[in-house]
């Protein structure tokens, strides 16, 4: 172990808990450190911005702030991924996880397994939302202006024989389309893949869960999409703040 790295932490820890600072000579109380090495290893966590001085009392830095935010954000993933694992589990599909943030498609989470593996993305899946459940659904979640915007960067082209063949023809798809209605494809994306995604409301977000099956068993398509929707609703309440990575 290295001592130093030790005793730097136990500072920082001790500063933690002290909302309102800390001087050194608490901190080295604190921390059963020599008050020499308190100061040396509180100016080095100062230098490094994990902490900061104030009046002789010292707080936590913006760099321990930054580490705080990215573990809580790591939790909330981590969260996002455990309960799409157990919609995996007890669906026996693939689930997954999608967002439409600053113009672009994003698949945030995916959970599968080697018996039931996802849709591979052998085109990129931001540039192929008009073939996909995913992305159509996003889609049609969007203002109009916005989704002319978006099909004006990413127009659509056929991919498979069953892909919708022009904008003009998906702009009516996504019209028709009911709000809370899942939204399926069949082989638009990937031959012998078949589809189905559920929108979400994530604040002014557009989001949606969406599971995949083999083409040879699209009866299971919508009875399982329904299925992930009762556990979407079941659980949405407690998932809102981590679904918003």
């Amino acid at each position: 172990m290295i001592g130093s790295v030790q005793r730097a932490m136990r500072l920082l820890e001790s500063v933690a808990e002290h909302e309102y600072g800390a001087p050194a000579k608490q901190l080295a109380r604190e921390t059963g450190l020599a008050l020499p090495t308190a100061y040396h290893l509180l100016r080095t966590l100062v230098h490094e911005g994990y902490l900061r001085r104030d009046k002789g009392l010292f707080f936590l830095g913006e760099a321990a702030e930054r580490l705080g935010s990215s573990g809580a954000a790591q939790k909330r993933r981590s969260t996002v991924a455990d309960t799409l694992a157990q919609w995996r589990d007890s669906i026996g599909v693939p689930v997954y996880y999608a967002q439409y943030r600053d113009g672009e498609i994003e698949i945030m989470c995916v959970s599968d397994t080697p018996g039931n593996p996802a849709v591979e993305e052998w085109a990129d899946f931001r540039e192929t939302g008009h073939a996909h459940a995913i992305g159509q659904c996003l889609l049609a979640q969007l203002d109009e202006d916005t989704r002319r915007d978006h099909l004006d960067r990413y127009p659509v082209e056929s991919i498979t024989p069953y892909t919708v063949r022009d904008n003009h023809t998906l702009l009516r798809r996504l019209e028709r389309m009911r709000r809370m209605e899942p939204v399926v494809e069949r082989q638009e994306y990937a031959l012998g893949t078949v589809c189905a995604a559920i929108p979400i409301t994530v604040g002014t977000t557009a989001a949606t869960m969406a599971i995949s099956l083999p083409s040879h068993h699209a009866d299971r398509l919508l009875p399982a999409a329904r299925q992930l929707q009762n556990e979407v609703g079941r659980l949405l309440g407690s998932l809102a703040i981590s679904i918003s990575i």
